[in-house]
């Protein structure tokens, strides 16, 4: 049997939907048809690949693996047709993914000064939260992603990109941006925070937890997808927020924002490279990774 063949098609399809009926109709093929491939493809691999033991069907941990490998083939397929296409092109493009701190305020520096040294560079970036980047990398839509949070490695093909401040901050005119102040004593201010899957909003709930808190432990609580709103309502005095450093860098520095000094918080966070595991094109994106890791790079110390 060649590596991949129709029947990977209906597997991808099952897993995606979730049931066997969704899986025939998304297939327009019939519900049989669809038990007869996943059978065949137990045969082959000599183990069950569905699990119809509890109410919702899932897939076994042989079956996860499957899906992994079949993911990144397809991944793979995709992007070698689009090298074929760019052969006449000194680089092929690329596609990646980047979260919101790292797309709007940490790559459009880096990737100025990837340009100027490699002019004929294309590709696309997409900014959005960790979560979403992950699916699209799972499901072949982008080549690789920068994201900041907490995610399970052993999924992944994962390199530290840089490791960046957490803090938390305030208005130039909150008492809180004065001395010191205790954790508990920002628990009576109104937070502000990004929302469920954003790295940013998993990194500082992590945090609370580590420091005995939790979201709950906040009189008020706001969620906002969109970091510049964030800043904008903190500097106006409406609440606090814990961001990197980076995001909050031009404001920092403006003195429209204030960092929050709390007795022994110092918290720094991965921004991680991250690729489908066993992927075929591993070497040119780690060479990508290399252009941007020297981009990234502050200028030498003058003599």
């Amino acid at each position: 049997m060649p590596m991949l063949d129709f029947r990977h098609e209906t597997f991808l399809a099952l897993a995606a939907c979730g049931s066997f009926t969704k899986a025939a109709e998304a297939l327009n093929i019939t519900q049989p048809a669809v038990s007869q491939h996943i059978r065949y493809l137990e045969e082959h691999y000599g183990c069950r690949l569905v699990d119809h033991s509890g109410r919702k069907m899932k897939l076994t941990h042989e079956g996860e693996l499957l899906l992994r490998f079949v993911m990144a083939i397809h991944a793979d397929a995709r992007r070698f047709q689009e090298a074929l296409q760019s052969l006449e092109s000194q680089e092929a493009p690329f596609s990646f993914g980047a979260t919101l701190t790292i797309g709007e305020y940490v790559m459009p520096e880096i990737l100025s000064k990837l340009l100027v040294k490699h002019p004929d560079l294309t590709f696309h970036m997409s900014v959005s939260n960790t979560q979403t980047l992950l699916e699209r990398l799972r499901r072949g839509e982008l080549d690789f992603v920068v994201v900041e949070g907490l995610f399970d490695k052993s999924e992944y093909d994962a390199t530290l990109f840089s490791l960046e401040n957490f803090i938390p901050v305030c208005a130039p005119a909150s008492p809180f941006a004065r001395g010191q102040v205790p954790f508990e004593a920002l628990t009576k201010s109104r937070l502000i925070v990004r929302e469920p899957g954003s790295g940013t909003r998993e990194i500082f709930e992590n945090i609370l937890q580590k420091n005995n808190f939790s979201l709950h432990s906040f009189e008020k609580v706001i969620e906002i997808g969109n970091m510049a709103a964030i800043k904008k309502m903190v500097a106006g005095g409406l609440g606090i927020t814990f961001l990197f450093e980076a995001a909050a860098r031009r404001e920092l520095e403006e003195g429209t924002l204030c960092r929050i000094r709390i007795p022994g918080f110092s918290e720094r966070r991965e921004f991680n490279f991250v690729l489908l595991k066993n992927s075929f094109f591993r070497d040119r994106y780690m060479r990508i990774y290399g252009m941007l890791k020297e981009a990234a790079a502050p200028p030498p110390a003058e003599a």
